[in-house]
């Protein structure tokens, strides 16, 4: 059951996380005021979907290492905490302020601040979350390693 667990979680945290960094890039740039507001007083009701999906991703990740903490597995563990520290002081915060700034109108220099943060945090934990899917894949076979240059022939 944890072999299934994991990457749907894996999955449903990143596409989670891409809706939110989309959606608020896309509505900041090209939609009016109302769809802004939109959009970031429904991310806050996203968490719900993804803190849950993260937790199960971590812990399943965990199950299915088993102690080991070498090669991929261990590059997996490494990035895990970066994943954590970006998402609960970072992500979460903002995402509840923003929130806040928004439905009270007040798009202001700390409510564009606040946002540059979360969409780099967003950017960063995206790209965090891809490299543990590829090398997840990697580890399951589903991707190929990339072949060593093998040396030329002495002649």
């Amino acid at each position: 059951m944890t072999k299934v667990i994991h990457p749907v979680a894996g999955a449903l945290a990143m596409l989670t996380i891409a809706t939110f960094w989309l959606s608020t890039a896309l509505s900041e740039l090209f939609a009016p005021r109302a769809v802004v507001v939109a959009v970031k007083t429904a991310v806050p009701w996203g968490l719900l979907v993804l803190v849950p999906a993260l937790a199960a991703a971590s812990g399943s990740g965990l199950a299915l290492a088993k102690g080991r903490r070498v090669g991929l597995v261990n590059t997996k563990l490494k990035r895990m905490p970066f994943i954590a520290a970006n998402g609960l002081p970072v992500l979460v915060p903002s995402a509840l302020f923003l929130a806040f700034k928004a439905r009270s109108g007040q798009f202001d220099l700390t409510f564009y601040l606040a946002q540059a943060i979360e969409l780099a945090a967003g950017a960063t934990n995206l790209t965090l979350l891809g490299l543990n899917m590829r090398d997840g894949l990697k580890i399951n076979g589903r991707l190929r390693r990339p072949r060593r240059a093998q040396p030329a022939p002495a002649k």
